[in-house]
């Protein structure tokens, strides 16, 4: 047993140190700009405050909606509003991804927004800068950390429903396989630990975490047992068989705010999700364990870290879409159909 851990902490390293040369390549673009409507739309950033204010109050729950919507849409094609375009008779689209179908939400929230900038802005701001922006308002509205934001992006006229099912982490994945998906990214170990943070506010599925509670997963740790007043309550939300869409908070200490909460039920084994959890406990977590420890402890440190990680996640850009891509009239479709056949 210990001979098979020891061989999967090298593969692990031996992995990560490969795709780090891979995500150097991918990089952020650095042609984005904090200034780049400061002519053509000025006020696009009270624009989407403002109705991102009025979102979050309706039901702060939508702070956490919006933040994945962009992690998601960044995963796939950099981040070019490519999960926001619907499934067309020429364009399958990402939204019915298995990590996307029941996950996403908030396109309703982004149709708002895109409609308001329209009316001030006709055809200057990408939704993708405007979902780039909301997710960093959401994050400040439920009590998180401020960050300047790069602007400039284009949004997509194609998107990728294979790269959406290959390309996002699930949440019952192992470490190893989160952690390669976030490097290939150009995404450290520290930026997944940061990132994965934003489930200090938002919900899970059902479905996402029964293996969890019910002990029926995969994991590379001593299986850390919730405790048995949280795990009742847990199986009174999440049956053995059924439910698979009712839903209970990541962080059921401070649902709705942005906090290092999420870091601190990590060190008692109270992570909802295994691939959560697995940070903090799993034997090949070394480094990932040591970043929830300063997270748990460091509010502070947490909030740094994870503005940083979201400035850099936020500027990876699809070059195709950035050259070639446009500024959407319709968040939900490409401008003209003539592009899909050019």
């Amino acid at each position: 047993m210990a001979q098979n851990r020891l061989l999967n902490l090298v593969s692990l390293l031996a992995l990560v140190s490969v795709l780090s040369i891979i995500g150097s390549v991918v990089g952020s673009d650095s042609s984005l700009t904090l200034d780049y409507y400061k002519k053509s739309c000025p006020s696009v950033l009270s624009i989407v405050r403002r109705e991102m204010e009025c979102a979050v109050l309706n039901d702060p729950r939508n702070a956490a909606i919006v933040v994945r919507l962009h992690m998601h849409d960044c995963f796939v094609q950099g981040c070019d509003a490519s999960v926001l375009l619907d499934d067309t008779a020429t364009l399958k689209g990402e939204k019915k991804a298995a990590q996307n179908i029941h996950s996403l939400k908030g396109y309703k929230i982004m149709d708002r927004l895109k409609m308001m900038v329209e009316s001030e802005c006709p055809g200057v701001v990408s939704c993708a800068d405007i979902l780039a922006i909301a997710a960093r308002d959401a994050i400040i509205l439920v009590g998180g950390p401020y960050w300047d934001v790069p602007l400039g992006r284009k949004d997509a006229r194609n998107a990728s429903y294979e790269l959406a099912n290959a390309n996002l982490p699930g949440a019952n994945e192992g470490l190893v396989s989160i952690i390669s998906k976030f490097v290939s990214q150009g995404l450290s170990v520290t930026d997944m630990v940061a990132l994965s943070g934003a489930h200090t506010i938002g919900m899970a599925r059902c479905e996402n975490f029964r293996g969890r509670i019910y002990g029926d997963y995969e994991t590379t740790s001593e299986k850390t047992p919730i405790s048995e007043t949280q795990l009742s309550k847990l199986r009174s939300v999440c049956p053995a068989v059924g439910g698979d869409r009712n839903v209970t908070a990541l962080d059921y200490v401070t649902p709705e705010l942005f906090d290092n909460s999420y870091f601190q039920l990590l060190l008692t084994g109270q992570g909802l999700l295994n691939s959560d959890q697995e940070m903090y406990s799993s034997l090949l977590g070394i480094q990932t364990r040591r970043l929830v420890q300063q997270y748990a402890e460091d509010p502070l440190e947490f909030f740094k870290q994870f503005a940083e990680s979201m400035v850099k996640m936020g500027n990876m850009t699809n070059a195709d879409s950035f050259s070639n891509g446009e500024v959407r009239m319709n968040c939900r479709f490409i401008n003209s159909l003539t592009h899909s056949d050019e």
